[in-house]
């Protein structure tokens, strides 16, 4: 008789696949809550105990492994290995069908200790799941409730699983346990408080297939990182069709720039860069003044707000073409307005500290760093020119360089009531940068300039006196600081050094 061994976290469609193998004539053996499930749904099904003629021991920590079931399941149908099992009597399993512990789940919750962290820890999972894909060959393995639907239509229409779908699920099978150790070993560095370890290990679930990456000659798709905390890949999605490469890429960028404001805030995203942010005292007001900030870039844009959005602002923002729009939540009336617009895409997520860790790849690997999480230190900041910045014009600062934190370098951010009046990005030399910004003269005038590295010359700030921008913000470290420092005297603009460089590359 065919033998399969059914012991899942996850119960999705476990009675009726497991009802599935019972007509195919499989004898069904199972631990624990499985075994329970089953047997109530009417499945004839045997406990692990009897097979191995071992209780299970030490608070369920040892049932499955035993050497009756990891040589039925280890055990190649090959006359060599069937005599020697059968000299032990051992029966063969044909079947596995594990999903592991819920740890991701267990972690995430806020008042979790680690001992029950550790509790759950899957041992007997993760053995038997590679002890069934080392021997796929012979044994099929299944971690995921929607192969049980393919792996029972071959097992009735051929009699029998192919090679391919047994490698496939294979596959699936090494790469759930090895997603379940990145998962361990990403908790266990942060309760250690090491986040570069020896070895670091990634793992991702896939959220979807995208339609394509960057361009459409690239295949792409969009994964959660199996670590605690909320992200992206956690968004609800309210309205529009999926998220593209594009999308993903700008709405983070987009999302983290707004977090970074406790005031009422609106940032409208285009090529990862924010061509208009700008804060106000309603929602609306925010996002108008960050539209009009340029409203030529923000066509097709992506717009993020850090409060939940009301019929007024909703209303605004639906007007023009926009390509998502995400916030922490909706207004009933608001959700309405923004649904009507069949192809824009309405996010929410909780606003939530940021990541730790952030990830790029290079050819061959990949480089980690610590998410740039400084802000301004106030009680730092260094007054470097005659003329000091009026207490408005430290307010306009101070939101100026938060913008130009998220800005691609070389980064000058203009700056004046409450909005950004231009935005110098990703140029090779920091002075292209500022005549980018500036090109808007009449906004310019008496605004502010944030930049986010030194000034290797003085004629960034030539550019700034000429276009009348009364106070500048930089990080300050360059050779000739005092040439930069002499202009903006001889102008009477105020210079504040943050010693704090935010390049974003």
């Amino acid at each position: 008789m065919k033998r399969a061994l059914i012991s899942v976290s996850n119960k999705a469609g476990v009675i009726e696949f497991a009802q599935g193998l019972e007509k195919l004539g499989y004898e069904i053996i199972s631990t624990g809550g499985t075994y329970r499930t089953l047997q109530e749904a009417g499945v004839k099904v045997k406990q692990v105990a009897e097979i191995t003629g071992f209780p299970e021991i030490l608070d369920g920590r040892v049932k499955t492994l035993h050497p009756k079931i990891h040589g039925g399941i280890l055990a190649r149908r090959i006359p060599e290995h069937l005599q020697q099992i059968e000299a032990n009597e051992i029966e063969p399993i044909d079947i596995v069908v594990v999903n592991l512990y819920p740890f991701r789940e267990t972690v995430a919750k806020q008042d979790v200790t680690l001992e029950e962290a550790i509790e759950n820890i899957d041992i007997g999972g993760p053995t038997m799941v590679r002890s069934a894909a080392k021997n796929h060959q012979d044994v099929i393995i299944i971690v995921k409730p929607e192969f049980y639907g393919p792996v029972l239509h071959e097992l009735e229409t051929e009699g029998k699983v192919g090679q391919k779908m047994r490698f496939r699920l294979a596959l699936e099978a090494f790469s759930h346990t090895a997603a379940y150790d990145a998962m361990i070993s990403s908790y266990l560095a942060k309760v250690d408080g090491e986040m570069f370890l020896d070895n670091m290990v990634l793992a991702g679930e896939k959220v979807y297939e995208l339609r394509y990456g960057e361009n459409p000659h690239q295949k792409a798709c969009f994964y959660r990182t199996m670590t605690p905390g909320m992200g992206l890949a956690d968004v609800k999605q309210l309205n529009g069709k999926e998220l593209s490469y594009n999308n993903i890429i700008d709405t983070q960028a987009g999302w983290s720039l707004v977090k970074e404001f406790a005031d009422t805030a609106c940032v409208i995203i285009k090529h990862t860069n924010p061509c208009g942010t700008a804060v106000g005292t309603t929602l609306e007001e925010a996002y108008v003044k960050a539209f009009s900030a340029d409203p030529v870039s923000a066509f097709g844009g992506i717009i993020a707000f850090n409060r939940q959005v009301d019929l007024a602002t909703a209303r605004l923002a639906a007007e023009p073409f926009m390509e998502c729009i995400i916030a922490p939540g909706y207004d009933d009336d608001a959700l309405e307005c923004l649904q009507s617009k069949k192809n824009l895409r309405v996010l929410e997520l909780p606003i939530l500290p940021a990541a730790d860790l952030q990830i790029r790849t290079v050819d061959g690997g990949f480089v980690v760093q610590e998410c740039d999480q400084e802000n301004l230190d106030m009680t730092n900041l260094q007054i470097v020119t005659q003329t000091a910045p009026t207490s408005e014009e430290m307010k306009e600062l101070t939101f100026a360089m938060k913008v130009a934190k998220h800005v691609k370098s070389n980064a000058i951010v203009i700056a004046k009531d409450g909005m950004t009046v231009g935005v110098g990005a990703g140029q090779m030399n920091r002075v292209g940068s500022a005549g980018i910004a500036l090109q808007d003269k009449e906004k310019c005038r008496g605004a502010v300039m944030a930049s986010d590295a030194f000034f290797p010359f003085k004629d960034t700030v030539e550019l700034a006196a000429a276009a009348g921008i009364k106070a500048i913000i930089q990080p300050g470290g360059s050779i000739r600081d005092q040439e930069s420092i002499d202009e903006c005297n001889q102008h009477g603009i105020a210079m504040v050094f943050t010693g704090i460089r935010h390049f974003k590359h």
